[in-house]
């Protein structure tokens, strides 16, 4: 593999990861029009909900079984196109089922992009030789923010959810498919780079980087439910705890989130060269206990300006933890890394799933106060397992000698 083809790679699995962010963002942010269009109960609506990550993960899990026979770049050249198609069939529809329909094909096809899309990303930060991961991730916030802002302008002009979709899925569908013509698989599923020689050797223990281990892998299958345990909290209690706890007015309770998408967004464009100079160890710990400062914040907070402070802090603490995360398995599992990437991104949706509800548990019965302080308790917890991150030191940081193509730009 070239040089050049490793940047062209880099550079369309980063727009596939921006597309993403605005797909994904422009759904979650409509799920009121959603609802209105559909007259969807609120009995009904954690259903639909819960249903889409649900999905995810078994997508997840099929993309695991069909990467042993199909290249992840000819997954992800499908599933985001069919991300796009069936976005745009739930702001098309009319019935009940319809929205069913197309909300199962998002979650189904959301699942194989994620992981798609991640296992892209491992291997070419292996050919790479040095971190490149989270600035993929940083791709995805900015897409975040882009997709957020669409919603906004849509709501603002009160545009059916199909106006608001249409234009955007117009430009981003050739976009997505033209840019997978230089999808490059920087290390194939075999561990071996594609002129045929050993991507992991050096790299671990041969045990570790033979068949996945799921009980080798469940620390970092720990770690990405807490991270996303935290991400939900922010997500969708950041504007109630503002406005119910902390007394801020109806318009500064919609400012956490936005604060929060920002510094996520700033925290990934400069956490690869953080890695690069302390290593993946030091810069997971420091985010944790940035994150973890965060919700300490936000629990004590005696107004609403002291607590966007905590919800800033949580968009520089978390940012980095995910995609670590995702580069850890594939250093741990060098000869199955596109597995062990599909086993853990199932975890992503496991997080999604429990934060939301149990912070909102946690505060009926007790206090929203007390309920921040149990994803700050589990953010914590990263520290125990950090070291799964360890070999990121070992191959980048410490001096031994980088593969080739380390200075690729």
């Amino acid at each position: 593999m070239t040089d050049a083809g490793l940047r062209h790679g880099r550079a369309s699995l980063g727009l596939s990861f921006g597309v993403q962010g605005v797909a994904f963002a422009l759904l979650v942010t409509r799920i009121p029009a959603i609802q209105d269009q559909y007259g969807i109960s609120d009995g009904l609506l954690p259903v639909f909900l819960a249903a889409v990550p649900i999905l995810a993960g078994a997508g997840s899990v099929a993309t695991e079984k069909v990467v042993a026979r199909v290249r992840p770049s000819v997954i992800l050249r499908w599933a985001q196109p069919l991300v796009l198609l069936a976005l745009l069939g739930v702001g098309a529809g009319r019935e009940m089922w319809h929205v069913a329909v197309a909300l199962g094909v998002f979650g189904l096809a959301v699942g194989a992009l994620d992981a798609s899309m991640n296992m892209l990303g491992v291997s070419l930060q292996r050919a790479y030789g040095r971190s490149i991961m989270t600035g993929f991730h940083a791709a995805y916030s900015l897409g975040g923010i882009a997709g957020a802002s669409l919603a906004w302008a849509g709501a603002r002009w009160e545009l059916s959810l199909l106006a608001s979709y249409l234009p955007v899925v117009a430009v981003l569908l050739p976009a997505a498919l033209i840019g997978s013509r230089w999808y490059t698989e920087g290390m194939g599923a075999e561990g071996k780079r594609p002129d045929g020689t050993e991507a992991g050797a050096g790299s671990g223990s041969e045990s570790a980087g033979g068949a996945l281990s799921f009980k080798l892998l469940l620390p970092l299958c720990l770690i990405m439910t807490f991270a996303y345990i935290g991400d939900s909290t922010v997500s969708n209690w950041s504007a109630k705890y503002l406005q119910d706890v902390l007394g801020s007015s109806e318009q500064l309770a919609t400012v956490p989130y936005n604060l929060y998408m920002v510094t996520t967004l700033l925290g990934r464009a400069v956490g690869d060269l953080g890695v690069r100079r302390f290593g993946a160890v030091a810069v997971v710990r420091g985010g944790s206990l940035l994150a973890a400062g965060g919700f300490a914040v936000v629990a004590v907070a005696p107004g609403a300006w002291v607590g966007m402070l905590g919800f800033t802090m949580l968009g520089f603490g978390l940012c980095v933890i995910v995609p670590q995360t995702f580069a850890a398995a594939g250093r741990m599992f060098p000869g199955n890394s596109d597995a062990a990437v599909a086993r853990l991104n199932i975890f992503n949706y496991v997080g999604f799933l429990v934060g939301s509800p149990l912070v909102g548990a946690l505060g009926d019965a007790w206090s929203y106060r007390g309920a921040m302080l149990v994803p700050m308790v589990l953010v914590l917890a990263t520290l125990v397992y950090a070291r799964a991150f360890g070999p990121e030191t070992a191959r980048y940081g410490g001096g031994h000698e980088r593969p080739r193509t380390a200075d690729v730009g």
